[in-house]
C-alpha cells in the first residue's frame, strides 16, 4: 500500500513556503534526474512490499524462533530501516526540486505549474519515455500536452493568464 499523498491532499499537509512553477522546457530537462530517483524510489518501495511481510511474521512469532530465524528478524528489520530511510531521502530530493511524488508504487510525479491562471502539473510515470501529460491541480485525468504548448518557449508565459 503506498503511503504518499495523492493530488487532492489537505490543505494541512501543505507546506507553508510558496510552490514552485516550473514551464514546460525545465520540467523536461528535470526528467533524467527525476526519473533516476523515481526509478530508485518504486525498487525502494517494491523491496519494502516484499520484506514488510516477511518482518511481521517474524515478529510475529518472535518468541518461538530458532537461532537462524531471530538472526533473519534482526537481518530483515535493518533492511527495512535502510529501505525507510532511503525513501524518506529520496522524497525529500524531489521536493526539494519542487516535484511532488503522486504514487511511489506506478512511480508518478507532478511538476507543478500554472495554466490558464488555475494550479496545475506537468504528469509523468516511470516508464514513460517523454514528459507528455498534464492536469489541472486535484484532478485525476491527464490529458497530453496539446501540440502547440511544445513549440512555445514557456507554457506558463503563453497560457496563463496574467494577474
Amino acid at each position: 500500500m503506498s503511503t504518499t499523498p495523492n493530488r487532492a491532499g489537505s490543505p494541512a499537509n501543505k507546506s507553508r513556503r510558496k510552490e514552485a512553477v516550473l514551464d514546460l522546457p525545465t520540467a523536461r530537462q528535470m526528467l533524467p534526474l527525476v526519473r533516476s530517483i523515481v526509478s530508485d524510489i518504486v525498487s525502494t518501495r517494491i523491496a519494502l512490499n516484499k520484506l514488510t511481510p516477511e518482518q511481521e511474521r517474524l515478529e510475529r512469532h518472535r518468541r518461538d524462533l530458532v537461532w537462524q530465524e531471530r538472526a533473519r528478524r534482526y537481518q530483515v528489520g535493518e533492511e527495512v530501516n535502510a529501505a525507510e530511510k532511503s525513501l524518506v531521502a529520496a522524497v525529500t530530493e524531489l521536493k526539494t526540486l519542487g516535484v511532488s511524488l503522486v504514487n511511489d508504487e506506478a512511480g508518478e510525479v507532478d511538476f507543478p505549474t500554472k495554466i490558464n491562471g488555475r494550479s496545475a502539473a506537468f504528469s509523468w510515470r516511470l516508464g514513460e519515455d517523454f514528459l507528455d501529460h498534464w492536469h489541472y491541480s486535484g484532478e485525476e485525468l491527464r490529458r497530453p500536452i496539446p501540440a502547440d504548448w511544445q513549440l512555445s518557449s514557456t507554457v506558463a508565459g503563453r497560457y496563463q493568464s496574467q494577474p
